[in-house]
């Protein structure tokens, strides 16, 4: 009995199983006629609905609006960019404006430790800047050849370069900085220095020659020849010259040519010739040479470079006839109408000779020389009078002056021809002094004083000197 009801269990558990199966081949069926494409797919020929086409429209203004981003985007990018260059600009003026709010300060920590006082007497001031970093050389510098210069028995010359990191700590960057860019980048890239053995101890004799003081050049080399100097530069301003120191076995430089500058280099005077010399001196200064900058006008007896201190930034030589006149003096003005204050003590000195002097590669000399070219970009202005305002001209309100270290040469060995025509002459005493040189700068008729400088001194003609009036004719 049993038995059978568990047979009967089995077949009717059987029986549903297989009604399920047959149910869902069933439902397949219909679901197979119903959707032949698929349950889920949409039929391919099926009319675009009102929702279809609003799902496009805004697909398209997805895109616009991407594109739109993308070019707001540009637009910001620019206008970062640009404002970021405004910042720099500022940032830039900010730090110039702040260089010289403790300049000095600054100045005597980078040059040493600072230091007590120490007794009553003991005390000395800071009197030599140090000289600005040589540049390093030029890869793939030129070599000499009939435009970049001409040096007479050198071998193995080199240019040299580098930023001009140096003189970013400049107080005053002028405008005369810009006005002889062109001449600069030139130099820069054409300007063949001499080697150490012919730029002894990094000093060169430089002088600025047109052809309208060829004769006097002449004159001028001679007497560096005859002394024995060997490291002096002639700076052509026109392919006359260059040709002359060559075919004389003159070291010389011929700079490219500039519209702005060769006008004044071919056609002008002593005094604007004169103007060149604070641009091109700069260049010098920069490549760690120091220079004695000499106008052609001088006659040489001694190597000038035995007898400088080189414990200045400026060493030059005066327009002074004795000692007030050359080394300064009390000056006592007087106003009677002041009655018990009528007298006002003032301090005189005669202006230091831009046409021979001493520079040394400082930043103080370099600031002298922007000063210099700048107001004479700007003003017409006498060359040695704005160098000696520059020098000579203390800090007051509206004004920076400028912290150059100056000396004045003695002026009976750099000897001006005042000196020599109404004193030296005539003293019996001080014509047996041999002058390192005479500068014919206070006459006009320099050609024929200069030869008879050379006559009197190197040839020993006493007389040579004495058709010549005190002052001109």
């Amino acid at each position: 009995m049993a038995g059978r009801r568990e047979k009967n269990a089995q077949s009717f558990r059987r029986s549903r199983i297989a009604v399920a199966i047959a149910m869902g081949v069933l439902l397949g069926c219909v679901f197979a006629f119903l959707y032949p494409h698929g349950f889920f797919n949409p039929a391919p020929n099926r009319p675009l609905s009102n929702s279809d086409l609003q799902i496009g429209s805004l697909s398209c203004e997805s895109v616009e609006k991407i594109n739109m981003l993308k070019s707001d985007i540009v637009s910001i990018t620019e206008k970062n960019a640009e404002l970021q260059k405004q910042v720099r600009e500022i940032t830039k003026k900010l730090r110039l404006a702040e260089q010289g709010k403790d300049h000095a300060q600054k100045q005597f920590m980078v040059l040493g430790e600072q230091h007590k006082a120490g007794p009553f007497g003991t005390v000395k001031g800071l009197r030599t800047s140090p000289v600005m970093s040589e540049r390093k050389k030029l890869k793939g510098a030129p070599t000499i050849n009939g435009d970049s210069g001409h040096f007479p028995a050198t071998s193995g010359l080199r240019s040299k370069h580098e930023s001009c990191s140096p003189l970013r700590d400049l107080r005053f960057q002028p405008i005369g900085i810009l006005i002889g860019l062109r001449l600069g980048l030139r130099f820069f890239q054409k300007f063949i220095i001499l080697q150490e053995d012919v730029a002894l101890q990094k000093e060169l004799i430089v002088a600025l020659a047109n052809s309208n003081v060829r004769a006097m050049l002449e004159v001028w080399f001679t007497s560096i020849k005859k002394v024995g100097i060997h490291n002096y530069l002639v700076v052509a301003l026109d392919d006359g010259i260059a040709d002359f120191c060559k075919s004389n076995d003159v070291p010389f430089y011929k700079r490219d040519p500039d519209d702005g500058i060769d006008t004044v280099a071919r056609t002008g005077g002593n005094h604007a010739v004169s103007g060149l010399k604070f641009r091109i001196l700069r260049e010098f200064l920069q490549l760690g040479y120091s220079v004695l900058l000499s106008d052609v006008d001088i006659v040489y007896l001694q190597n000038p470079f035995d007898h400088l201190y080189r414990d200045s930034d400026v060493e030059s030589m005066t327009d002074g006839h004795n000692n007030m006149t050359a080394y300064g003096y009390n000056d006592v003005f007087d106003e009677p109408a002041m009655g018990w204050a009528r007298y006002a003590h003032t301090m005189r000195i005669w202006v230091y000779n831009s046409g021979f002097f001493y520079i040394r590669p400082t930043i103080p000399s370099i600031e002298l020389l922007d000063r210099v070219a700048d107001r004479l970009s700007r003003q017409s202005a006498w060359d040695q009078a704005v160098f000696n305002e520059e020098l000579y001209f203390p800090s007051h309100p509206g004004y920076v002056g400028l912290h150059a270290a100056k000396r004045t040469m003695d002026f009976y060995l750099f000897m001006n021809s005042k000196v020599l025509f109404k004193t030296v002459r005539k003293d019996a005493n001080l014509r047996k002094l041999k002058p390192v040189i005479v500068h014919v700068n206070y006459h006009p008729n320099k050609l024929p004083r200069m030869k008879a400088v050379v006559e009197f001194y190197v040839n020993g003609k006493k007389d040579a000197l004495e058709p010549f009036p005190d002052g001109s004719e």
